[in-house]
Formats: structure tokens, sequence, C-alpha cells
């Protein structure tokens, strides 16, 4: 259940998932409310023939059952410039530096240069080759610094974006979309425009692990849910070898 903090900003939080994976995001939102008990989120989730069960915190939208018309309808009616969460099923969070991504929560909201659209806080894979991102930075109120990023590279990690974000991204993907990882390829051929400036925090400041690989859960994600007792997907069998880890905080322990 999640219990609001008194005058609290309460941030509408977009996922991206579909009724296969209503487990799956059961456990992504779980796992927000254990490493981040008062977060400020409110979950927008898809469904198309599942019928979801009330809960606080949530909110359930019928959608189509393709990706494109699914996230323009959760977007339906949202400004261009409000700054919203965004975080599809198939990532989940390990760890968080929850102080600093406290700080960023508030500082988004104060941000008058609307060209300013992304802020991540976890920086990995690609984000950490320099080839990745421009030369321009950007400094919050606490002195930190996070790096402008070329293109949408790592669009997919949970991050705050404004709507015309993913308005402008999902608009230029085609009607159907018959497998999710070909997102990525689809997105590449996008060219963001100049004036959507998506940032990452130049030091990593969360861990997250990936909860799929090809349809089947990751060890990682079917130990998360079973550590924390939580069903798992009726459609799992036996998990993938694979363990997928996004993000490194140096001399800490982490548990996944």
């Amino acid at each position: 259940m999640t219990v609001y903090p008194p005058n609290s900003k309460i941030i509408k939080a977009i996922v991206l998932t579909h009724d296969r994976s209503r487990t799956i995001t059961d456990h992504m939102i779980a796992r927000y409310d254990m490493l981040w008990p008062e977060h400020p989120f409110l979950f927008y989730i898809p469904y198309q023939k599942l019928c979801p069960t009330p809960t606080s915190g949530r909110i359930y939208v019928q959608t189509p059952v393709d990706i494109k018309p699914t996230i323009l309808m959760l977007l339906e009616n949202l400004d261009d410039d409000e700054w919203i969460y965004w975080c599809i099923d198939d990532k989940y969070l390990i760890y968080l530096d929850l102080n600093f991504v406290k700080k960023i929560t508030n500082w988004v909201h104060t941000l008058a240069d609307t060209e300013i659209s992304g802020i991540l806080f976890c920086r990995c894979r690609r984000l950490l080759e320099k080839d990745f991102l421009t030369e321009k930075k950007l400094l919050d109120d606490n002195g930190n610094v996070y790096l402008e990023r070329k293109g949408y590279h790592q669009i997919w990690i949970h991050q705050f974006v404004r709507v015309k974000v993913l308005r402008y991204l999902f608009d230029r993907f085609p009607d159907r979309i018959p497998q999710a990882k070909t997102m990525d390829t689809i997105k590449n051929k996008v060219v963001k425009p100049n004036s959507h400036r998506l940032f990452v925090a130049k030091n990593n400041h969360a861990v997250f692990g990936e909860s799929t690989v090809k349809g089947t859960l990751t060890k990682n994600c079917y130990e998360s849910i079973v550590r924390n007792r939580m069903s798992l997907p009726e459609w799992h069998s036996a998990p993938s070898e694979h363990e997928i880890i996004m993000g490194q905080i140096d001399s800490m322990e982490v548990n996944i």
C-alpha cells in the first residue's frame, strides 16, 4: 500500500507492460515500495483483458494490445512539459541511493528550462563511454554533475522525463511492433530533437536488474521474486541461467 507523505507532490509513473507481465509489474512496483516506502509515484498501468484488482497507488488503464497506442493513450491529456517517471516492467530496482534520488525528485520540478527533458540517475553500459555523450554538462542545486546523452541511449531504464520525450519517440514508432526487443533498433533510427535534452548523473546512484530474457525470467529476477515471497508468473517453468544487472556501486553489497 502506498502512503504519500503530507504535502508531497504526486508524480505520474508511466509503466510499459501488458497482461502477461502482470506479476513482473507487481514485482517492479514492490521493489519501489521496499526501497523507497514514501515514494511519490502514482503508477499508471495498462491492461488489455486481465481485470486488475483495485490497489492503492495504482491506476489501471485499458489499452490496445500494441505498444505504440498503449503509450500514447497513457500520455493522453498530459502536458508536453509535465515531468513524469518512466518505468518499464522489464527493469526493477536492486539498489537506490535514496537521499540523492529524493533530491533529484524535488529538483526537476524547479527546472524552468523546458529543454532539459530527462534526468537518469543510473549510469551504466554505453553511457560510460564518451562516444554516447555530448561535451555539455548540467549542475543541480547541490553541485552534482549531469552529462548530456546523445540520442535515446538507455531510454528504457527508469528515469524522470518530460511527457514530450516519450510522446515524440513513440509517435514515430510503427503502429505494430511484433516483439518488444525490436524497440532498441527502432529507437536508434529516430532523430531526437535538440530541444529534448536528456542527461545522466555523472556518478551512478542506482542498480537495476532486468526481469526477463527471451521471455524467460532472469536468474536474478526469479531469485528476487522468491526472496520477497511474491507470486511467480503462471507461465514460469524454469529461470534462465542469465543474470543481468545494470549499474555498479563500488564497495557496496546489494541485495538483488
